[in-house]
């Protein structure tokens, strides 16, 4: 079972799709260079081979938001730059140096323990100073930022490549969310005003950013779900216009399949699965499918009616989601079959289900989904880029 090797159910990554909207991004954000976001796990798509079709349809680098995610990328011979995106403490910084990892600075202390490690391996290690506009979570603060950049950049173990922040609400369609994104901009180019020399790169935009905010552009935006064919938030891609226009030609790139593993005849009132929460309305067809909430199919979806895709229809879950299985209502007289394809995210035919229809239903975002997908799932790669 090539799919799935010993298991029906896989996690497919269209590496076209990925391609596809790289290149879109980095067509709407040039002159400004494209970093490929794949921490995560790549938003639970697979970081290496990710990693390694974004650079090769245009990205110029990529970030992760810890150290061993860098690793990885680099044991699998990945050698383009690769900035993490928190500050990190004395002992990781002694690996980030090690594996010639970017390093992303906040604070004095986090600066001179970063000096200190790259001093001891004989190299000057690479610093993107971040600045807190507003955010709140991480970042050095504006009045503050002149004086480490300054320090940063006067430390002979350190290379201070760019300056950087982070927009709260670039996806945001409110005036307000408008009024605030335009202030961390404003507070951000009054840190530049006051840097001498500027730093070689400037980067302040998300995919939200990116696409929406001409003025965040700078010399690289960080683009992270628009890369997986997602909008940021579902009003961006609604609303009409260029962006809406940019992003809904982004293609999905996951989809979430299984195969039917049995098949069983049940009367009108029968109440499958665990709590016996849901019955039957008419004599009809249940398949089993062997993909359930411990790999990240989440139980609510249950409570939420939420369907998924066999032989090209939508069909209705017949109960609760388990832990390793999930039971669907084929209906009356379905040509239903063991080894029958079952998309949970995906197309199918003419229908198809997307990681932003999960969202909507759970009263979450498709970040989420797509991280929450377990890694027990195989991910199998198609597409030019395929390995």
């Amino acid at each position: 079972m090539a799919e799935g090797r010993t298991r029906a159910a896989w996690v497919e990554v269209d590496l076209d799709a990925l391609a596809h909207n790289v290149a879109v991004l980095a067509r709407r954000a040039a002159p400004a260079a494209l970093c490929a976001v794949v921490k995560a796990d790549a938003y639970g798509h697979g970081a290496v081979q990710v990693a390694r079709t974004a650079l090769a349809s245009g990205a110029a680098g990529l970030a992760v938001a810890i150290v061993d995610e860098g690793l990885e990328l680099r044991e699998h011979g990945i050698d383009a730059p690769v900035l993490v995106l928190s500050e990190v403490g004395p002992d990781a910084a002694e690996v980030l140096v090690r594996a010639r990892l970017t390093a992303t600075v906040a604070t004095r202390q986090g600066m001179e323990a970063l000096a200190g490690s790259a001093r001891r391996a004989g190299t000057r290690a690479r610093v993107h100073v971040k600045v807190d506009t507003g955010m709140h979570r991480a970042g050095v603060a504006p009045e503050e930022a002149p004086a480490l950049v300054h320090a940063a950049a006067e430390e002979p173990a350190l290379r201070v490549e760019a300056v950087w922040t982070h927009l709260a609400v670039a996806d945001g369609t409110t005036a307000d969310d408008r009024a605030f994104t335009a202030l961390q901009l404003e507070r951000f180019d009054e840190v530049v005003a006051a840097l001498a020399p500027r730093p070689r790169l400037l980067h302040a935009a998300n995919t939200a950013g990116a696409v929406a905010w001409p003025a965040a552009r700078y010399d690289m935006v960080r683009c992270g779900i628009g890369l997986y064919g997602c909008a940021p938030a579902p009003a961006m891609a609604s609303e009409g216009g260029e962006v809406a226009a940019v992003l809904t030609s982004l293609r999905p790139v996951l989809s979430l399949k299984a195969r039917v593993s049995s098949v069983r005849e049940l009367d009108a009132g029968e109440r499958p699965s665990y709590g016996r929460r849901r019955a039957l309305p008419e004599r009809g067809v249940v398949a089993t499918v062997p993909v359930g909430y411990a790999d990240g199919v989440p139980r609510r979806l249950f409570d939420t009616g939420s369907p998924v895709l066999v032989g090209g229809r939508r069909r209705p879950l017949a109960g609760t989601v388990t832990m390793d299985q999930l039971m669907v209502d084929c209906g009356p007289s379905a040509a239903v079959s063991p080894g029958d394809e079952v998309v949970l995210i995906g197309r199918q035919g003419d229908e198809e289900i997307g990681a932003g229809d999960w969202a909507r239903l759970l009263g979450t975002i498709s970040y989420e989904v797509l991280c929450g997908i377990g890694p027990r799932l195989p991910r199998v790669y198609c597409g030019a880029g395929a390995r």
